[in-house]
């Protein structure tokens, strides 16, 4: 079997078979996850968005951090990584940009944070909230092993003071592009890990992208269906040692 190099085929744009679109605005899937208000909520600290490292320094200096210290990371630090990831930074009259781009300014990549380590906030698993930048908490426990196990045995997810972990709600992409919408959600994926990557290191944390899983087994830890919000992508985030 040749799924991906058929997909891979099937979705490519050509002048003569791209074509025309109207869009379907009344059933436009909403930008926003939202929750039961009964959720317990909590607000991160307002991120810093004037200093941080320069750039190319930042670059020069990211690595793939497999082991980490096992003191507790300050929650001003995972504010700063979350925003950094996708954080909404500029909102207008009828906008909200974020630091990561979207094909279509659809945004179809939900984020999860899976705590093991981070001062101020319980072990658990927890959801970003961008446009209130703030996690609501999903359920509380210590789930960094049972990630680990999932990511075949790649400890640093157990060691890490926190975990994110991508997942992408498909229709959102699909309302607009249809098939070719799998190919732009990874492309997403992408631009919002590297931003995380870059934030660590600015935060004097180390990180490590993670495209190795059993799918369904972290999807039933974050909560989600896998069929309409599935997973994509994953990060360790810790200091390192």
């Amino acid at each position: 079997m040749s799924y991906g190099d058929d997909y891979q085929r099937l979705s490519k744009y050509s002048r003569d078979t791209i074509g025309g679109k109207s869009l379907d605005w009344d059933r436009k899937p909403p930008l926003y996850k939202q929750y039961p208000s009964n959720l317990k909520r909590f607000d991160l600290e307002k991120p810093d968005r004037s200093g941080g490292e320069p750039l190319y320094h930042l670059l020069q200096q990211r690595r793939s951090v497999r082991n980490y210290n096992p003191d507790k990371v300050s929650g001003s630090k995972l504010s700063q990584v979350l925003w950094a990831s996708q954080g909404i930074s500029l909102s207008t009259e009828y906008h909200q940009f974020r630091t990561a781009p979207s094909a279509g300014g659809l945004f179809p990549i939900e984020t999860y944070c899976v705590i093991n380590n981070v001062d101020g906030f319980p072990a658990g698993v927890y959801h970003y909230q961008v446009s209130y930048h703030s996690l609501i908490l999903l359920k509380e426990g210590n789930f960094g092993l049972d990630l680990a196990r999932a990511a075949l045995g790649q400890k640093m997810m157990r060691d890490a003071s926190f975990n994110l972990v991508w997942t992408a709600m498909i229709d959102r992409s699909k309302w607009k592009y249809d098939q070719r919408a799998y190919r732009y959600i990874y492309l997403d994926a992408g631009h919002i890990a590297q931003n995380t990557a870059l934030a660590a290191v600015s935060c004097e944390l180390g990180s490590c992208q993670i495209g190795a899983f059993f799918d369904e087994e972290v999807e039933q830890i974050i909560g989600v269906d896998g069929e309409e919000e599935f997973v994509i992508y994953m990060t360790s985030v810790g200091r390192p040692l």
